[in-house]
């Protein structure tokens, strides 16, 4: 989400009529930065439209957060979903003004619900909606400072998974919540078993092990709280049948099954 255009014509045309196949993949929460997003809505009215629906169904001036911060308000997980779903859409509507189409839609986590929009299974004024209210929920699950993640690179997820144990209390909990890829794996908990967890990961030979920009332990055990209410608020809203590909999380394989998707 850094590499943003400074003026319209800096879209090359020619990528919607090149030859193969294009996958989007969107991001989570983490990517977010002040500034996001603005020199897309200055340079294109289809970004700009977004980011004004976004600030009206919420009912709060998120394109100013975006784009001024403060930095601590933006990484509260309620502003920060929202906020990463509105940039995402708003470049995505360039890309389709230009006639780019991808064929195939995922998303990290919070990035499945701007996938969701691609595949127009959802209204964005639904995801906005949804996300706003995931993000509520979450962070009462665990006040602001009492949860953390931390990205480790380099070391099987087994074994990250042993170190999670091995410094994790019944009332301090450290547990692997994202496999990104065979090099990376995700955990999080408490912020002080996290804490713990990150120098006995580098003595067991982790390259790098860092607190990631998140105000909650997201994809732990400490979220089951929200669990309920989520699931109550996604049946209220309409999800169609995707009009492309769309690789959910939590199976890895294409769906086109609403109940699914749901």
């Amino acid at each position: 989400m850094t590499a943003e255009p400074a003026t319209q014509t800096q879209v090359d045309p020619p990528l919607a009529t090149a030859g193969g196949k294009l996958g989007f993949l969107f991001p989570g929460q983490g990517s977010q930065k002040v500034g996001m997003g603005k020199s897309w809505a200055d340079a294109f009215p289809a970004a700009a439209a977004v980011f004004a629906e976004a600030n009206d169904v919420l009912r709060l001036p998120l394109s100013r957060l975006c784009w001024e911060g403060p930095a601590e308000e933006l990484q509260l997980t309620a502003n920060q979903q929202p906020a990463i779903l509105t940039v995402s859409v708003a470049m995505l509507r360039v890309l389709e003004m230009h006639g780019v189409q991808p064929a195939l839609v995922a998303g990290h986590s919070l990035g499945e619900y701007s996938a969701l929009v691609a595949a127009r299974v959802l209204d964005l004024a639904d995801a906005l909606r949804l996300v706003r209210r995931r993000g509520e929920l979450m962070q009462e699950a665990v006040p602001v400072g009492e949860g953390a993640m931390a990205a480790v690179l380099g070391l099987p997820a087994e074994q990250v998974a042993e170190v999670a144990a091995e410094v994790s209390t019944p009332n301090d909990v450290c547990a692997v919540a994202n496999y990104n890829s065979p090099e990376q794996t995700v955990i999080a908990g408490h912020k002080t078993a996290v804490e713990r967890a990150i120098p006995a990961l580098q003595a067991r030979g982790a390259k790098r092990a860092l607190l990631l920009p998140v105000s909650a332990p997201f994809h732990s055990p400490l979220m089951r709280p929200a669990l309920g209410p989520v699931r109550e608020a996604l049946s209220h809203v309409t999800f169609r049948t995707p009009r492309m590909a769309l690789v959910p999380n939590v199976s890895g394989r294409v769906t086109r099954e609403t109940s699914a998707l749901r």
